[in-house]
């Protein structure tokens, strides 16, 4: 009898899939204005949604579900169409002094000081926001606490973080004083 019935949602699942056909060319056209090209993604949205059936867990999702597979597909089409370039006519030149590089790599390691000196709870949600551009919405669901939680640990990390920056230019500029004067 589950035989039966899994060739029954295997069925309504496929049919499903093709009342949705027509919305995904328009939307892939929208995106590529070739006909073809519209047509052969769509394709290949299907076919990954036909044999990654098992991955949809709420079928009341399934529109968000496909047009999210045929974005993953628009993105893969990009990275197979790149164009490439003749290594022999790149023209290689250096735009950044060692100055320049130097003075950069001293302020990502005093804020990469800054930062493990904070609170593992502040560290995360300013490393999640800041660092990989994540929403409040998204760090309260990974790390799975209120909204609130994630503003007011993030205001307090931001404060924290500021603090211990003035702190180090202070006493940076202290040292560079010292030293000109042998003191």
């Amino acid at each position: 009898m589950n035989v039966i019935a899994n060739l029954c949602k295997h069925h309504q699942f496929k049919r499903t899939l093709a009342e949705y056909r027509e919305n995904l060319y328009r939307i892939a056209y929208s995106w590529c204005h070739n006909p073809a090209l519209a047509d052969d993604l769509v394709q290949e949205a299907l076919t990954k949604a036909l044999k990654n059936s098992a991955q949809l867990r709420d079928p009341e999702t399934i529109k968000a579900w496909l047009y999210r597979i045929l974005s993953n597909c628009w993105r893969d089409h990009f990275r197979r169409a790149r164009d490439t370039v003749d290594v022999d006519d790149v023209v290689l030149v250096e735009t950044e002094t060692p100055d320049i590089s130097h003075d950069r790599n001293q302020v990502i390691h005093r804020v990469r000081s800054a930062i493990a000196l904070l609170p593992m709870g502040q560290r995360q949600v300013i490393s999640l926001v800041d660092l990989e551009g994540c929403s409040y919405i998204e760090v309260a669901q990974i790390l799975d606490m209120p909204i609130g939680t994630v503003m007011s640990r993030l205001s307090r990390a931001r404060k924290a973080l500021k603090e211990r920056l003035l702190e180090a230019e202070i006493e940076g500029n202290s040292n560079v004083r010292q030293l000109r004067t042998g003191q």
